[in-house]
């Protein structure tokens, strides 16, 4: 989509900080992290949201979170442990309409979240 912010990140048209690419996925540092490690990671294919997950572009999301624990190993929060957030819609706090997942370590997190 041409006025998304991630798809114009994946095209490179905005420049931005890559930690993983391959065919499918591509994860990015956040430029306001919540966590001394904060990666959001998109599908290269645009899927607005959790509600647009479907049988045919499920596989993205598998490719992501196949991905998740390569990456948290890399970045040295494996051990100690992360968290992965989706938000969902604009009670749930998605902002980018382009489906993502925010890999976040390096420090405790709290529970309840909100």
């Amino acid at each position: 989509m041409s006025d998304c912010l991630f798809c114009k990140i994946i095209a490179g048209e905005i420049p931005s900080t890559v930690v993983y690419e391959d065919d499918m996925i591509f994860a990015f540092r956040d430029i306001e992290p919540q966590a001394p490690e904060h990666i959001v990671i998109v599908p290269k294919e645009h899927i607005g949201s959790a509600n647009e997950i479907t049988g045919e572009n499920s596989k993205y999301v598998a490719a992501i979170f196949e991905k998740i624990p390569a990456i948290a190993k890399e970045l040295g929060i494996d051990k100690d442990g992360y968290r992965v957030v989706n938000n969902c819609g604009e009670y749930g706090g998605q902002t980018v309409h382009h489906l993502h997942f925010h890999l976040m370590g390096g420090r405790p997190f709290g529970w309840p979240a909100g």
